[in-house]
């Protein structure tokens, strides 16, 4: 069973800050962007993934889910005539992360393929200043007691503490910054898909991990607080709700609950539409539901091309 958020921030030593930082609500918001002009086509790809994509009645999941997502990652990448910046980004797929630490006097690692990276040329700014990042010291982590915050973790024999990059990093690659990390929960059956409360758990342990492996590379081992914070994203999804996370890393003091903490803007459960009708529902004769998709919500779609922009506008 993969750990809730709660116990995750103890983990990483993570302070949760509910929604979405200003740095990215402030691309949301902001009409001067022109990201209203790309709703149109986003409604469009969703009736592409749901609808059309398709020879089925009603598409699986593990179809849709991912069509989806390459479609939303194209509607991003025609922002890049306007910003010419963004053509500096790398999609890498199948990509390993291996990050150890130690917390208390446990030794911790989190370690597997980091569902689909972003990586960029240039690093994502800090969000948070440095007065906020100070504040965290007086911010009091949870703990489980009695039960142990480990509980529920795979207990395995470490012969090497692994701190791994991956392909994605070797010396010499140009897109050396992780950016977003995406991950799509596109099981069929709801019980092979890790629930939003699971995702959002995973999204904050590898995205923590991306980050540590990468303030290693740049800072050696040596515990510290970072004094340029890094800064990795996570954007989970099953095809129609999705999860928005920003990522900080201020330490990799990680052993005792006191000092700088790390910090975390989750935005949850944010529905890209309410329904998609594949056939049209009909009682009696009279079309009950009409075929198509309803309940489109622009400002899920604005949330996910303000994550891609990040770092750039």
């Amino acid at each position: 069973v993969f750990p809730g958020v709660r116990q995750a921030q103890w983990l990483t030593k993570t302070k949760l800050v509910e929604g979405l930082p200003p740095a990215v609500q402030g691309i949301v918001d902001n009409p001067a962007l022109g990201l209203q002009e790309l709703e149109e086509r986003a409604r469009h790809v969703v009736s592409h993934a749901r609808l059309w994509d398709t020879t089925e009645v009603a598409p699986r999941r593990e179809k849709y889910c991912p069509v989806l997502f390459e479609n939303l990652i194209h509607i991003c990448r025609l922002m890049s005539g306007k910003y010419p910046a963004l053509s500096k980004r790398m999609l890498a797929r199948n990509c390993r992360i291996a990050a150890t630490w130690e917390r208390e006097s446990i030794l911790l690692q989190v370690r597997g393929l980091s569902g689909v990276l972003m990586n960029s040329m240039t690093p994502i700014p800090p969000v948070a200043s440095k007065e906020e990042i100070l504040a965290t010291k007086e911010h009091v982590l949870e703990t489980f007691y009695p039960i142990a915050p480990t509980i529920d973790l795979q207990e395995v024999n470490v012969y090497k503490e692994l701190n791994d990059t991956g392909q994605c990093f070797r010396d010499g690659y140009p897109y050396s910054h992780p950016h977003t990390l995406f991950f799509l929960e596109s099981a069929n059956v709801r019980t092979d898909r890790f629930r939003p409360e699971q995702l959002r758990a995973k999204m904050l342990m590898f995205a923590f991990g991306n980050a540590l492996a990468k303030a290693r590379v740049l800072h050696g081992n040596d515990p510290k607080v970072l004094e340029q914070p890094i800064v990795v994203q996570s954007i989970g999804t099953d095809g129609q709700l999705f999860q928005f996370m920003v990522f900080q890393l201020n330490t990799t003091d990680l052993v005792s609950n006191d000092g700088v903490k790390n910090l975390v803007w989750i935005d949850s459960d944010q529905n890209l539409y309410e329904r998609a009708q594949c056939v049209p529902e009909v009682k009696k004769g009279v079309v009950m539901k009409p075929a198509g998709i309803s309940g489109f919500q622009p400002d899920t779609f604005k949330k996910f091309l303000a994550l891609y922009l990040h770092g750039t506008v």
